[in-house]
């Protein structure tokens, strides 16, 4: 897969173009299909590359905090900022990875799927509470985990983020929901609510190697999406359910095991087609 080439900015140095934030959502309005498992494990495979890495958990559940072994903090979640009390930058919390922070979450964020639809602008409120920490200019990457569905919080990532990462198990149900949100984002950029998002890449999961199934998946994906699907397939194995029960990453789990082979894989894939560093 060929690395896209950065193009020099006539209104502005080369180097301020490297060096701007770039926001991905990792979504898939389908539950247990790896998408916080992705979202922390990859955030560490960015860190472990020192690009630094911000994780944002806005998903009411909280699992991608608990996952990297971060307690949940009343007050200390994006709900506050939300509703227009505080700011995100003071709600990161750093974690036990070097290069990697987090925004945690709360059951609190569960009111904010009700109340954004009551404010104006509902769908733009994350793109303005995130916009300090772009402008920080402190972090690469800014990772989203949202909710296991397409309501306000996954929404307003969505509208917020520069790239669509999507979570894709390796069975043929999960590919029911694939289409939806891929028309989910062109109607956001159609209604100009961000005419910039494209989709990243869809990561497999889940893959088990034993089976033809997975492997016709795999491949049903790619022929619809030839230019979007990862090389890097996320193998369905003990270990990479076992490392949240003890608040750890893959990579502090258990370094050498598949599922550190492949999010480590991941993380340099993302890198290179976007530029990272």
């Amino acid at each position: 897969m060929s690395k896209p080439r950065l193009r020099r900015p006539q209104n502005r140095p080369y180097w301020a173009k490297v060096m701007a934030t770039t926001v991905f959502t990792i979504a898939n309005q389908k539950g247990g299909v790896g998408k916080t498992t992705t979202a922390v494990n990859l955030a560490a495979a960015l860190a472990e590359q020192k690009i630094h890495t911000l994780l944002i958990d806005l998903d009411p559940q909280a699992n991608a905090t608990s996952a990297i072994g971060v307690e949940k903090q009343e007050g200390r979640s994006l709900y506050g900022p939300l509703r227009g009390e505080g700011s995100a930058l003071e709600m990161i919390t750093p974690t036990s990875v070097e290069h990697l922070a987090l925004i945690p979450a709360e059951e609190d964020l569960a009111a904010a799927e009700i109340e954004l639809a009551q404010t104006e602008n509902y769908l733009m409120r994350l793109r303005s509470v995130i916009e300090p920490l772009r402008a920080s200019n402190g972090y690469r990457a800014i990772l989203i985990d949202c909710p296991p569905a397409l309501g306000m919080l996954s929404m307003n990532s969505l509208a917020a983020a520069d790239f669509l990462l999507i979570t894709l198990q390796c069975e043929y149900m999960a590919l029911e929901g694939l289409g939806q949100i891929l028309r989910n984002v062109d109607r956001l950029k159609s209604a100009n609510i961000n005419p910039s998002l494209e989709l990243g890449g869809v990561v497999m999961t889940m893959f088990d190697v034993r089976t033809n199934l997975s492997r016709q998946v795999v491949d049903e994906v790619r022929s619809h999406l030839p230019d979007k699907v990862f090389e890097s397939v996320i193998p369905r194995t003990v270990r990479l359910s076992e490392a949240p029960s003890f608040g750890q990453t893959i990579f502090d789990y258990d370094k050498l095991s598949p599922g550190a082979t492949a999010y480590r894989n991941l993380g340099k894939e993302i890198i290179g087609r976007f530029g990272l560093k």
